[in-house]
């Protein structure tokens, strides 16, 4: 019993870090190109480990559309249907700095607490 609550209490937690990652990873794909939705899973899948389906990203990118971080087109195909293109603004390359910031702050918390925790062993 205790075994499958662990197990719960680790999924329940890699989605709520998932979640939390997830517009920040989007944004930094973003800043290099315009991609569409599928292209953003596709590099999500060869750079990490996250699974991301077509009904978690769509969601997000509309919210990071609402929120004026990106912007949408449609572009047509040379062969086949018109892909919406999803671009970073202005504000979504400042926010980006200001994820950064942040991401890195954090990321050096914990390596000092693992050190420090480490050390205690």
């Amino acid at each position: 019993m205790e075994s499958e609550n662990n197990e719960y209490f680790i999924a329940k937690w890699k989605s709520q870090y998932k979640k939390g990652l997830l517009e920040y990873i989007i944004i930094l794909l973003l800043r290099s190109r315009p991609c569409y939705g599928y292209e953003l899973i596709s590099d999500m899948n060869q750079f990490t480990s996250l699974e991301i389906a077509e009904g978690t990203i769509y969601p997000l990118l509309n919210r990071l559309k609402k929120e004026g971080l990106v912007t949408s087109e449609w572009a047509e195909q040379e062969s086949g249907i018109p892909r919406k293109y999803y671009k970073l603004t202005e504000d979504g390359l400042a926010i980006l700095g200001t994820m950064n910031e942040y991401v890195g702050s954090l990321n050096s918390s914990v390596e000092k607490i693992l050190k420090k925790t480490d050390s205690l062993k």
